[in-house]
Formats: C-alpha cells, structure tokens, sequence
C-alpha cells in the first residue's frame, strides 16, 4: 500500500530536501522516523528538492508500507496513531499534517502537476523578519511585474539553472509570476510552474531585483533568458526567504491537496 504524506518544515537546519553523503537532509530525518516507528527499512520519495535551507509550508512525500509476509494476513497501518507519533518523535522544526492511502501508481513528484513558491523580500529591517531577504535599495515592483510578464514567453530556463545537474530538460511551463505587497515593509513573489530548475527559482528572484533596482531594463531581462547562459542572470537570492506552498495533482487523486501554510 502506497502513502502520501502532507507536510512542513523550517529548512534552517537542513541541507536540503534530498539525501546527500555527509550533510543532514529533510528526507533522510523523515526515512529513519518511519523507519523507527514501522520497523521496517522506509523510504520517502518527495514532491520536489528544495536547495539547502529552502523552506516548505507544504510538502508532499509519498512511501510504501511494509510488505505482507508471505501466507501472512494483511495489517492496516494506524494513520492517526502514525501520524501523533511521528510529530513525537522527528524534530520541532518538522510537522506532519497528514497521511493517507493513494493509489499504488500514484507519485508524490512525477504525478505532480504543478508547484507554487513563495519569497518573501522586505525594504526596511525588521527584527521580526528571519524568513525574508532585507534588500537595501530602493526597488521599482511594478517593473518587476513587468518582467515577470516575460517569463510566459518561454519554456527554456537554463538561464536560472544550477550548473551541471543531471536532468534531460531545462524546459519548465511558468503559469504564474507576481510580486504582491503583504504588509508596508513586505513584499512576495509568488511562481507557479508544473516544474522547476535547482536553484531556478532563487535566480529569477536574483535578476527581477536587478530589474527593480535599475541595474538591468526589462529587455535585458529576456535577453538574459535568451542567452541561455547562468553566468548572464543575477545572483542566486538567500533561500531562508524561499517556501514551497503548494502542489496540485490531477482531479482522479484520492484527496484534494490545498495549500498547506
């Protein structure tokens, strides 16, 4: 039987969502705890892989429950009481919402149809702020808005992706781009995208600033995309600012998955 898990977590302390030698992760904290608790060797698979110290307001992961023995009766997994003592047991800094039987084919990331981040940036300092990026100059948000505009122009990112990755495409279908003011001193990007680059969204945030502040005009924005070229694009913005919030999944998934902040 297959599990999807609905759940959160502060990224501070982890360097990152993915298992990697030497370096604690969000997933390999979540393995053991399963682990520990179902007596049996687990392993999750996550909707997405958030870089080191990214935030997720909302995460999906998915597991597959212990086997039956063979000639063996079948044991339903106590959701509610594997819920309570998950919480018990993993760190402050990660809570588990929810856990529910899916489909055996279904998949926490490939069955994902798309997934939305947030980043948070402040224009004054504030000691009540530690998830937002404190940028110190002055920033125009409606020719940000007009640039994001030009990300539906394209489908190739390698522009604001991470060096030497492993996967087959840049290629990302961007459905939403925005900035919003939250509050007087507080503004957030929101970007819906049915996938995303390592470090992808962090750099869009990187050179939309450069637009804010003046440094680069809107038609350099897309010349930069166009490039297809990292080095081209801005500086990767700190990713304590940075939260996954939310991810869909077709309209034939178990459960409707809402945004989890």
């Amino acid at each position: 039987m297959r599990y999807f898990i609905n759940l959160s977590y502060d990224g501070k302390n982890y360097h990152g969502w993915q298992i990697q030698p030497g370096a604690i992760s969000v997933q390999e904290v979540l393995n053991k705890a399963l682990s520990t608790l179902l007596r049996e060797q687990i392993e999750v698979v996550g909707a997405g892989r958030t870089d080191a110290g990214v935030n997720a307001s909302m995460m999906i992961a998915h597991f597959d429950g212990p086997p039956t023995p063979e000639g063996g009766e079948k044991k339903d997994i106590d959701l509610v009481q594997l819920r309570y003592r998950l919480n018990k047991l993993l760190p402050q800094d990660i809570a588990i919402h929810d856990i529910y039987p899916v489909a055996d084919d279904a998949h926490a990331r490939f069955s994902a149809t798309s997934r939305t981040y947030h980043y948070y940036v402040t224009t004054e300092k504030s000691p009540f702020e530690p998830y937002a990026y404190r940028f110190p100059q002055p920033l125009d948000f409606d020719k940000m808005n007009e640039a994001c505009k030009v990300l539906f122009d394209y489908i190739d990112f390698t522009s604001f992706s991470k060096l030497h990755t492993d996967v087959k495409t840049n290629n990302c279908k961007i459905m939403e781009a925005k900035w919003e003011q939250v509050s007087p001193i507080k503004w957030q990007f929101t970007i819906t995208a049915d996938r995303f680059l390592r470090n992808m969204v962090r750099a869009i945030v990187g050179t939309l600033l450069d637009v804010g502040r003046g440094a680069i005009t809107i038609d350099d924005f897309r010349k930069i995309i166009e490039k297809k070229d990292r080095c081209s694009a801005g500086t990767s913005v700190p990713g304590n600012a940075l939260f996954l919030s939310n991810i869909t999944y077709p309209p034939n998934q178990p459960r409707q998955m809402v945004n989890g902040k």
